[in-house]
């Protein structure tokens, strides 16, 4: 699993977890060392058919072999994915994206001799809006004769356990920050009332387990069960047909939220100035066509569908989940490289796990990555509702672009700012454009200054 991630330096980090080998990230590079005792099967699995169709269609991480001696370990290297997300930062739509295709590699394996030896949302990147499964390590050979899909507990655990906690609970799919393993059934069962723990698909996923393992009062290792070939790779195939008909009874409705209907609902603008606010950021993106942009405060994405159209790959971080998953399923419906992820700027994404160096803090993966960096209807948010200084916002914003950054400033008179000020209107009379030139000219100069007739002011700034 790419999960187990110890760190030397921000740019240098290792795995440690997986027996069978291990990967280690410098820069652009991910090297892949795989031990002699499991060489042989993984190169034999790379050099299929299988492994090279899905490798074509962007479902599986490339590889490339740069040692394969006999008894020595395998080395390998793949492609660094643009910007490596975590569970924890993915929308609903996203956890079930990548439920189902640890399903359909898992179902097409079986008729080629392998399986997945474990199922984890953390075996899968997203490269835009699109799902890969990067951990070559977790397909081994299969026993033809057991009719058993040992890593179901894990997906059980890691997938559908959070999905049915969110789903029936409200459980934020974010608080999995600090379960590696996911949930038990046991974590799900107080909360739920009795007509849900006997509702499909609760019944078979979290109270029939919950009774049998008190009743049995412990675990123990699962039954060795032994049929024919055929008759267990059908056994099989039924039953991962059923653990997908269960991911997708977990999925939740859209939910709508404040923000949701933002762009469309948003009184403080008339329809000439967001078509005033829309030309002026695609005539940034035409003249620099970076190709990476952050847009921070992303919404539903109609920003970042204009940074993408001008040929950027976007990440995109907002704090709605509900406008996250709405701006994924648009660009992955549209097949654009943006990348939403349920993510606060003025609360990041710690780093987490043993010594907490198993995952990448979000700042440190984000830290002079892109050449521009989009900051639209945000920045009173950071100053008045998390009450950030000035200067360190101008800092954090030139920590993260190489070259450019599109920046929103809004007035005292605009209405959203005194909604934010909720009466302290006193404590923010130093906060004015003056201010915030001062500010970000530490780090930026002005190429373009353009105000809207609702008094807010875009910005195009060029890094020092």
């Amino acid at each position: 699993m790419i999960e187990g991630l110890s760190q030397g330096t921000s740019q240098d980090i290792a795995t440690f977890r997986d027996p069978a080998g291990s990967l280690r990230i410098s820069g652009d590079h991910v090297l892949r060392t795989v031990h002699p005792h499991h060489a042989a099967a993984s190169l034999r699995f790379l050099q299929s058919d299988l492994a090279k169709r899905w490798t074509d269609e962007g479902h599986l991480i490339a590889s490339e072999v740069l040692s394969a001696e006999e008894n020595q370990p395998l080395l390998l290297e793949h492609p660094r994915i643009f910007f490596p997300s975590y569970p924890w930062e993915w929308t609903p739509g996203q956890w079930v994206a990548a439920g189902e295709l640890t399903l359909e590699l898992c179902g097409q394996l079986l008729h080629h001799g392998w399986t997945l030896k474990d199922a984890t949302p953390l075996n899968i990147l997203f490269d835009g809006a699109r799902p890969v499964f990067v951990d070559v390590l977790s397909i081994e050979q299969r026993d033809p004769g057991s009719p058993l899909w040992l890593a179901y507990g894990q997906f059980a655990r890691t997938f559908l356990l959070p999905l049915a906690a969110y789903k029936y609970l409200g459980w934020p799919l974010a608080a999995t920050l600090n379960r590696r393993d996911g949930y038990e059934p046991v974590d799900l069962y107080p909360y739920l009332s009795g007509l849900e723990r006997w509702s499909a698909p609760l019944r078979s996923l979290v109270t029939l387990p919950y009774l049998l393992e008190k009743k049995k009062g412990g675990g123990g290792a699962p039954p060795k069960l032994r049929q024919s070939p055929e008759i267990a790779t059908e056994v099989l195939e039924r039953n991962i047909k059923g653990f997908g008909k269960t991911l997708h009874a977990l999925q939740p409705k859209g939910r709508d939220s404040k923000w949701s209907d933002y762009p469309a609902a948003a009184d403080h603008y008339s329809e000439p100035e967001r078509q005033q606010k829309q030309e002026f950021v695609g005539r940034a993106m035409q003249s620099l066509r970076p190709a990476s942009v952050l847009d921070i405060g992303g919404n539903t994405g109609q920003y970042s569908r204009i940074a993408a159209s001008a040929g950027a790959r976007v990440v995109a971080w907002d704090t709605d989940v509900a406008s996250s998953d709405r701006s994924w399923r648009d660009a992955r419906a549209a097949g654009l490289p943006i990348l939403p992820l349920v993510a606060d700027v003025a609360r990041p994404t710690p780093a987490v796990g043993w010594c907490n160096t198993e995952s990448l803090p979000l700042l440190e993966r984000a830290r002079d990555r892109f050449d521009c960096v989009m900051m639209l209807g945000i920045l009173h948010h950071l100053l008045l509702a998390d009450q950030i200084p000035m200067a360190d916002v101008a800092t954090l914003l030139a920590s993260l672009t190489r070259r450019a950054s599109i920046v929103e400033w809004v007035p005292k008179t605009d209405v959203r700012y005194i909604d934010l000020c909720r009466g302290r209107d006193e404590l923010y009379q130093h906060l004015d454009e003056a201010l915030f030139q001062k500010e970000f000219s530490r780090y930026f100069t002005i190429v373009t200054r353009e105000e809207l007739t609702n008094g807010r002011v875009l910005f195009l700034f060029e890094k020092r």
